[in-house]
């Protein structure tokens, strides 16, 4: 009975955390092997995901591990200072995220134009989709984004003429069809997840009909961590190391408070609390940063199937952290007959609902300034690369909002031979300028104006220089000089 008391909902809490476990094993591994990295370091970060992040306050339902929306910049940062820097690196944005926690920071990423988050995860997903298919087909991928997307016709032509790679695309193929049409299945069969499901019957097909693909790369637990080595902190002093550090923690700040918020909606349980989610989030990085792991976000897929798994507490993220850690500890030597088509598979599919194609249609109709920065954020990251595809729509953001801001409207209240009477409204900026001259020049000059300036709720010194300038210069010679008013003062131009 005490127990009971203790933990009234163990027994749902339990359950969810053996579905959350089967929905996160192929993911680690699968998230691992696709940012360059030992399979074991994936395992690694969903354990301190589980275990470390689980136990701290924040978002009581969300859990957190390795995520398909870091894996490109993961790739790309081992491939441009090694494996071993990737502990500092991740450690570095752990501490900032720590910091940005305790000054009250994680409520601030809110703020963040949810055009720029999407295009980021859209951009992500279609680099992503183009390096699974080369794994897929068990050939190396161009180190590029444009690369990898020019090269998908040659990496098909050639798959072809080749038994092998036909076989391991064939094999990544049914996969991807598996999981799609897992959500068609009877109930009782849906009760296990379709990424494991995928996963394993890829894998007693390989052993069944002796494939010739590749599987995963084993080398123990113990053996994948990598403790950052001091000489690896002088990276820090690189303006490159420094933006990339910068890149992990916005990303991964940014897509762990907008899944709480989706996680938030799902449930009726505690609210999340942001900057202590956020210092969960750079307490479990700092953890995966000293052991030389992944970093971690939010996921999603887990937090949903953990609420909906029935979940009623912490319990149930902790318990598949435990999971996760028995796996890694006691079958380790099963990693090793999952084949990498299969990997492949789950991520291209996983890369494929990062990508916004439901919303985009009516963005676009409704809102096409954010549209607009959805794709060019999208195609920055692409074509250039995460960072500073990131900063393309985060300053597109900030000018779209600008020009939003400066909306001006002028109305001529009346208009008669004795004299013109007319309102300007809205923030006056130098954005707007050429519109306010634009309207002003059209009013007519053989006529008294008078302009009244009190509908503005902004004025900057551009404008009123150029609205000086304009009544000085509009009247006619014979024809009264232009009022401006404004708060029931009256400037008259001589």
């Amino acid at each position: 009975m005490d127990r009971v008391r203790t933990f009234p909902y163990l027994r749902q809490d339990f359950a969810a955390s053996l579905v959350v476990f089967l929905v996160a094993l192929p993911l680690c591994v699968g998230v691992a092997v696709a940012s360059g990295v030992p399979a074991e370091l994936g395992l690694i970060t969903g354990i301190v995901g589980g275990i470390v992040t689980g136990l701290m306050r924040g978002s009581s339902l969300q859990v957190s591990g390795p995520a398909a929306g870091l894996t490109v910049l993961v790739f790309e940062a081992v491939q441009s200072f090694g494996l071993p820097a990737l502990g500092v690196i991740v450690l570095t944005a752990g501490l900032l995220q720590l910091a940005m926690g305790a000054l009250r920071l994680g409520r601030w990423f809110r703020a963040i134009s949810v055009s720029v988050v999407e295009g980021m995860l859209a951009g992500i997903g279609l680099v992503l989709i183009a390096g699974q298919l080369y794994a897929a087909a068990g050939v190396d991928a161009p180190l590029s984004g444009t690369g990898k997307v020019a090269g998908i016709p040659g990496l098909l032509a050639d798959a072809v003429s080749s038994p092998a790679a036909l076989t391991s695309l064939a094999l990544g193929a049914a996969t991807i069809a598996l999981v799609v049409g897992w959500s068609r299945m009877p109930k009782r069969v849906r009760a296990v997840p379709g990424a494991l499901a995928a996963v394993v019957l890829a894998t007693l097909a390989t052993l069944a009909f002796d494939l010739p693909v590749e599987t995963v790369r084993v080398q123990g637990l113990l053996d994948a961590v990598q403790m950052p080595a001091l000489s690896e902190f002088g990276g820090l002093a690189t303006l490159s190391m420094l933006g990339t550090i910068a890149a992990f923690t916005l990303i991964a700040s940014a897509e762990s408070l907008f899944s709480a918020a989706a996680v938030d909606r799902l449930h009726d349980g505690p609210r999340t609390q942001y900057d202590k989610e956020l210092m969960a989030q750079g307490t479990g990085n700092t953890v995966c940063g000293i052991l030389g792991a992944l970093p971690m976000t939010a996921v999603i897929v887990r937090s949903s199937a953990n609420v909906q798994a029935g979940a009623r507490t912490r319990a149930s993220r902790v318990l598949h952290g435990v999971w996760l850690l028995l796996f890694a500890a006691l079958l380790p030597s099963a990693l090793a007959l999952i084949p990498l088509p299969a990997l492949a598979g789950i991520l291209i599919h996983a890369g494929w609902k990062l990508i916004p194609l439901r919303s985009l249609v009516p963005l676009w109709r409704e809102h096409r300034g954010e549209a607009l920065i959805l794709i060019v954020t999208a195609v920055a990251i692409v074509t250039v690369n995460m960072f500073e595809g990131v900063l393309t729509g985060l300053a597109l953001s900030v000018a779209k909002a600008a020009w939003d801001a400066s909306h001006i409207k002028l109305e001529v209240v009346d208009s008669s031979p004795a004299g013109v009477r007319a309102r300007l409204s809205g923030n006056a900026t130098f954005l707007r300028l050429p519109k306010i001259l634009d309207s002003l020049e059209a009013l007519p000059k053989d006529r008294p104006v008078s302009l009244d300036l009190s509908g503005l709720h902004h004025l900057d010194h551009a404008c009123r220089t150029a609205l000086e300038n304009w009544a000085e210069r509009h009247s006619s010679s014979d024809t009264e000089p232009v009022r401006l008013t404004r708060d029931d003062v009256v400037t008259a131009t001589p």
